[in-house]
């Protein structure tokens, strides 16, 4: 293959998913041995576009090139044949399987399966040595972190002998630090001849790995031009259609009384683990406190407990009031009914039921609401009614109400989550990882309504790993580190550096 040939050519794909038409026309050519970015909103048709040429989807027009060949890839066999691997943003994993079978796994060589596990270990060495993908065959992938779930997904794909890899969204779930050794390993497999197509909402990501950048909007594609032809503002503005801002835009906090008290509170995960070790910290009215720290680091079980369903040590004291800290789902729904609301860090594992339509996803653990309630049955019809209106207040796309959830991209899932939650007017809103997974327009729209009930004098507690999303939205941020909180920060008084010395246990002083 010559530098001039594409390693990826399509022309004039399109697709329908009924009245939604998720591809236009679209025509993308992408050189060998490059990083080629996919940019645009949530619903803008870049994973449909990607799981045509996997094979998942079968395009209604067009056709596909690989290497300059015309190809038919009726399901994705046919595209690992074809040399194409696909890293999903939700992992294809078996979780009790070891790295290695499920390397192996679909791969198998006949019935002799110890000569392929054999044949398998020895590759798998090779592979990890030559592009940096350190990881222990034999442990098992529940008992590894997300960062090397991934590794396992690309080895996977080279295993496969995958000349093109296609990556959707691949840091949503990373910490920074994985994140920048997962793009050094891009940087590496390229420098290999491999030809990487990148599915990405984050602008700083586009701007630091690719040569090219292609941009969709509303099914269609948009631009195609060199990356370093072009700044982060110019690509947030062919993409969304207007000027976005990069920064939140907020006044001064205004903090009022102490609205959430929490002292000494210890949390075990499911195996007995102690997670959260003895937090003590507040929140005010009108004041939103940022949560920092590597995933991992008892985040998770803070906001399980604080929603009430995750047993707990100590005192959580909402307005005044101790709240019931056995974990019991009628202290979930007490918390509901007490003002506080919860956005969790997964939406698709406990925020959302993928196989419910979007308007019995908008009134989960609201059912029993006066207002969506007839005499004493549930009123489906009103319950359908605040949906549309939500979809169309919170830019839900499509805003299709009898849509199942899993048919949503995953920025407008999360958006069903937030309008749920936002618009029951909480007195405390807790929040963990609000913008994962979203496009830069949706994380604009977002951040303005965070800080809209903020200035409504509500409380915020809001838990991310993106570090610059803490600086920008907190009016105060606290430190977790392996459970505990390592200390407090004013936004204005720190920075990346020390943040990211306290997410690893140590002080800038110390260090």
């Amino acid at each position: 293959m010559t530098n001039s040939t594409p390693a990826i050519e399509l022309v004039g794909i399109s697709k329908a998913f009924g009245p939604v038409q998720a591809n236009k026309d679209i025509s993308i050519r992408v050189m060998p041995g490059t990083i080629h970015g996919i940019i645009g909103e949530n619903g803008a048709g870049k994973s449909t576009l990607m799981s045509i040429l996997y094979g998942f989807y079968k395009a209604d027009a067009g056709e596909i090139f690989i290497a300059g060949n015309k190809t038919t890839i009726p399901n994705s066999q046919a595209a690992i044949k074809a040399g194409i691997g696909m890293v999903f943003q939700h992992f294809k994993l078996v979780e009790n399987f070891t790295v290695l079978e499920n390397v192996i796994l679909g791969a198998e060589e006949g019935f002799m399966l110890g000569s392929s596990i054999s044949k398998a270990r020895k590759l798998l060495k090779s592979l990890s040595e030559d592009y940096g993908l350190h990881v222990d065959p034999d442990a098992k992938i529940e008992d590894i972190g997300v960062g090397m779930q991934q590794r396992v997904e690309i080895l996977k794909a080279l295993y496969r002998q995958a000349d093109i890899l296609i990556l959707d969204e691949p840091t949503g779930t990373l910490t920074p630090a994985e994140a920048d050794q997962l793009f050094r390993i891009l940087g590496r497999l390229k420098d290999e001849g491999k030809t990487i197509v990148l599915i990405t909402h984050k602008l700083r990501e586009i701007m630091d790995v690719t040569d090219t950048v292609s941009v969709m909007r509303a099914g269609e594609m948009v631009a195609t031009v060199k990356t370093s032809d072009v700044s982060p503002p110019e690509l947030a503005e062919i993409m969304v259609g207007r000027k976005v801002l990069l920064s939140v835009e907020k006044e001064p906090a205004k903090p009022g009384p102490v609205m959430l008290d929490i002292q000494d509170l210890r949390v075990n995960d499911d195996k007995g683990v102690e997670r959260l070790k003895g937090a003590t910290f507040n929140v005010r009215a009108g004041e939103i406190l940022g949560i920092a720290g590597v995933a991992g680091n008892g985040q998770s079980e803070l906001l399980e407990a604080l929603a009430g369903y995750r047993k707990a040590t100590g005192s959580i004291t909402f307005k005044n009031t101790a709240l019931d800290l056995s974990g019991s789902v009628s202290n979930a729904q007490s918390r509901r009914t007490a003002g506080i609301a919860h956005v969790p860090e997964d939406r698709q594992s406990e925020g959302l039921i993928m196989d419910f339509r979007a308007w019995e996803n908008a009134a989960l653990g609201y059912h029993l609401d006066p207002a969506y309630r007839h005499r004493l049955l549930i009123d489906n019809g009103a319950i359908q009614t605040d949906t549309q209106e939500k979809m169309e207040r919170f830019d839900v796309r499509p805003q299709a109400p009898h849509l199942e959830a899993k048919n949503f991209s995953g920025g407008n899932q999360q958006k069903i989550v937030l309008a749920r939650e936002i618009e029951r007017n909480p007195d405390l809103l807790i929040i963990g990882q609000p913008t994962r997974g979203v496009d830069i327009g949706a994380i604009e729209f977002i951040h303005k309504q965070i800080v809209a009930l903020r200035d409504q004098g509500k409380a915020i507690l809001l838990v991310s790993v993106e570090l610059d999303e803490i600086l920008s939205l907190s009016d105060r941020i606290a430190v977790i580190f392996d459970g505990r909180i390592m200390g407090e920060r004013l936004p204005h008084e720190t920075d990346e550096g020390e943040l990211g010395l306290m997410m690893a246990g140590m002080t800038r002083e110390a260090a």
